[in-house]
């Protein structure tokens, strides 16, 4: 695709990937190319399995080392002869990859700022769910309950 005279897809723009929890093949890893000769654009999908490894394309295309490592602290996909497979965007202590979809919205760990110890502390999150109440029921069925405002509808 890169050296083709009928492509020229030199550029690579982006790597990502979308994680489906619920299919064998979990992760699609999706690579953007851009042809400035031709004027155009391709996207390539790649479906794999959370236990497989791809290879790297870093000797193709150089700018593939940061997208690789991206997607590889995010999402936990592995690239096999990449030169630096190393977290890139959290912490060296960090647990997990935030962009899979069974990754806590709350994390793991809370960072602060501790005035007293003058120094960052590493504390477990906890979050108090007790008083906190949620009303499952769809606006679209209606309430089974009298809303603030419906007895004004009533009295007329």
């Amino acid at each position: 695709m890169k050296t083709d005279a009928n492509c020229q897809f030199s550029s690579l723009v982006d790597i990502t990937a979308v994680d489906y929890p619920e299919r064998s093949d979990r992760f699609d890893i999706v690579y953007h190319f851009l042809s400035m000769y031709q004027n155009k654009r391709i996207r390539l999908r790649v479906a794999m399995r959370e236990d497989e490894m791809l290879p790297s394309i870093c000797d193709i295309h150089p700018s593939a080392n940061w997208f690789e490592r991206e997607v590889f602290d995010m999402f936990g996909v592995l690239f096999t002869g990449h030169p630096d497979l190393r977290r890139l965007l959290t912490d060296y202590g960090f647990r997990g990859h935030p962009l899979r979809k069974d990754f806590p919205t709350t994390g793991y760990t809370e960072v602060r700022y501790d005035e007293a110890q003058k120094r960052v502390v590493y504390e477990p999150v906890s979050l108090v769910q007790e008083y906190r109440q949620f009303d499952f029921m769809s606006p679209w069925e209606g309430a089974e309950y009298v809303l603030p405002g419906d007895e004004k509808e009533a009295a007329q």
